[in-house]
């Protein structure tokens, strides 16, 4: 096989035969573990209907087709061919690459910290759906206990309540860092405690969680459609989810959110898919795996999203229900018409009547707009969803506490097994590197890197913690995946050598890379990569520094008051975006010395010798 170099296959760089997975199925899903995460859940669907419904399928797929799966079949294929983590892969194609490695260490820890803290509070909330009823369906007594109910409650809503003061104690700024949150920090800890667990001993004890972490959300996933089908609304939900709006591929970004959901759905420039390959034998068809995880991630996502907005459906239906409702209500007492004399199947025409025949009194009533479109419209991602929307509609669905359970539980087991990949690309390089003696067990290590990333994530235990997770996940992953990418595919097409790469492939699945692989790992997924940095780059540079904060003080609350960072965070946020990325052009230039100094050293040690021969 053409190994970098010549050389054959590395070990885990410890001296010691390197661990392979038990078996093909063990490796494929620990790829679509990593891949399918919480994205998958909370941020597809709320992309696909904002932007175009199923018009947005359009550049998702094409963004796939071009970026997506030739970026990840590098990385599959490089890590494979030369049984190294990411550091070690890219010093092995150029020394000048070696920063791509780091860099991509980087990234995954800093992923790692404000991942996990997500999954902290999703064990909150899951061991607070072991109750009847569930703690966020009421309001809570105000302190003094006089019979009324908390102000902050009754002016927001029970779910927003419980997320926003009862699980993070949210401050109005976050220059207000507040004191640690001890609950959190507890969960955060079992968190940790759990992911150690399951990866103490590598891809020796993470294969066998795998098989439940990946497999737990698919069985919750259909249980969740196949009820939220079956409830009233869930039709409307889909119908307005997929229904298709072309208009909207004319705004650029479309185009720019489904490249880079395609790009961080597949989990590609972290290190993690480099380190699972590099466990694979050499033979392994790994052109065949690029493509069918990539093809299964993607219509994990279409998945979700059908079983997400059927209950969103269903939750709009419920809340445009209850708005005609009080609607009906103020018409029966203001026109003294007797009680359930009017459905809401006929609100529209009672009320168009009334217009026709007392148009002054019905303007004094304050009706409210019951349009279900408005309803669906208040869909959201990210936590929003999972903590604020999702959680209240399913305080409507019977049997509640279970549902919770249920979705919860599949929440938890999606991070996880996107952990596992995480820690992967932490831990694999460095046992590459050898940074521990080889009597050290690789436990150890594991352990040490688990602790330092709890220790560093106990920030966001404060009670500003959320919007520092914001600032983490807004800024320290997307700009510097890109610049990875970018040098991922550039250091195999022109640095590694496309004759060379091609040959490998050959040796590993028995044929050479068509022309679709030659011509975007040479041209087209190269420059769609550099386009996207710069669209990015432009949204970056007209999109304000700003974050919205819970603040009960604000005249419009509870809207959520839009406020601009300060400008020591907004340092923080550039710093963020360009750290990891400084690892490739400083490991080059000391390369670049390293080599200069070589050349001089060369250069004095022949001249006396010279000078010698010369005088004799």
């Amino acid at each position: 096989m053409a190994w970098a170099g010549g050389a054959e296959p590395h070990g885990d760089g410890r001296g010691d035969k390197r661990p392979a997975w038990d078996n093909k199925g063990q490796y494929l899903l620990s790829c679509l573990g990593f891949a399918v995460g919480l994205g998958n859940i909370w941020r597809f669907p709320y992309l696909c209907q904002t932007h175009g419904g199923g018009a947005f399928l359009i550049p998702y797929l094409i963004a796939l087709v071009l970026e997506g799966i030739p970026v990840f079949y590098i990385e599959l294929a490089i890590g494979q061919c030369l049984r190294r983590g990411s550091i070690g892969v890219w010093t092995a194609v150029s020394p000048y690459l070696g920063g791509v490695g780091l860099g991509c260490l980087t990234v995954s820890f800093l992923v790692s910290l404000y991942y996990n803290t997500v999954l902290s509070w999703v064990l909150w909330y899951l061991l607070n759906s072991f109750q009847d009823p569930l703690p966020w369906s009421s309001c809570p007594l105000d302190i003094n206990r006089t019979g009324a109910f908390e102000a902050e409650c009754q002016a927001s809503s029970t779910v927003s309540y419980f997320w926003y003061r009862q699980t993070l104690n949210i401050t109005a700024d976050i220059s207000d860092n507040g004191s640690i949150q001890w609950r959190l920090l507890a969960c955060l800890a079992a968190s940790w405690a759990v992911v150690y667990l399951c990866v103490i001993r590598g891809i020796e004890t993470t294969g066998k969680a795998i098989y439940f972490t990946a497999l737990f959300p698919y069985l919750v996933l259909t249980i969740f459609l196949i009820r939220g089908l079956t409830l009233p609304g869930a039709v409307r939900g889909l119908i307005y989810l997929f229904t298709p709006n072309v208009q909207t591929l004319r705004n650029p970004r479309v185009w720019l959110d489904a490249a880079t959901q395609i790009f961080f759905s597949l989990s590609l420039a972290f290190g993690g898919h480099i380190a699972f390959a590099s466990y694979n034998p050499p033979r392994n068809n790994c052109e065949k795996d690029a493509v069918t995880v990539a093809l299964v991630n993607s219509l994990t996502s279409l998945y979700a999203s059908i079983a997400v907005f059927s209950v969103l459906g269903f939750k709009a239906a419920n809340d445009h229900g209850r708005c005609l409702d009080r609607n009906l209500l103020r018409l029966l007492n203001a026109f003294d018409l007797p009680d359930q004399s009017i459905s809401r199947d006929d609100y529209a025409a009672v009320l168009a009547h009334l217009n026709a025949t007392q148009p002054e009194s019905v303007a004094r009533l304050p009706l409210e707009v019951c349009q279900l479109e408005d309803f669906l419209d208040k869909s959201a991602s990210g936590t929003g969803l999972a903590f604020v929307v999702f959680t209240e509609a399913v305080l409507h669905m019977p049997g509640a506490p279970g549902w919770a359970v249920l979705f919860f539980g599949m929440l938890f087991t999606l991070g996880l097994s996107s952990m596992f990949g995480n820690l992967e690309g932490i831990i694999t390089p460095l046992l590459d590197l050898g940074v521990l003696r080889r009597s050290v067990p690789k436990e150890v290590l594991t352990g040490l890197v688990c602790l330092l990333c709890f220790l560093s994530a106990t920030c966001f235990a404060l009670q500003s913690g959320s919007y520092w997770l914001q600032v983490f996940d807004s800024y320290a992953a997307p700009l510097n995946l890109i610049i990875f990418a970018f040098f991922e595919v550039v250091g195999i097409a022109y640095v590694y050598g496309m004759p060379r790469f091609s040959d490998d492939i050959a040796c590993m699945t028995g044929r050479r890379p068509g022309l679709y692989w030659r011509v975007t790992w040479k041209v087209v997924s190269p420059l769609l990569l550099l386009t996207i940095f710069v669209a990015y780059i432009a949204v970056l540079a007209w999109t304000p520094l700003s974050y919205r904060a819970w603040d009960p003080q604000y005249a419009w609350f509870p809207s959520r008051q839009e406020k601009s960072y300060p400008g020591w965070v907004q340092a923080t946020c550039v710093l963020l975006c360009f750290l990891p990325a400084l690892w490739v052009p400083a490991v080059a230039l000391v390369q670049q010395l390293a080599k200069r100094r070589q050349k001089q050293d060369t250069w004095q040690d022949g001249c006396p010798k010279l000078q010698e021969g010369g005088a004799s």
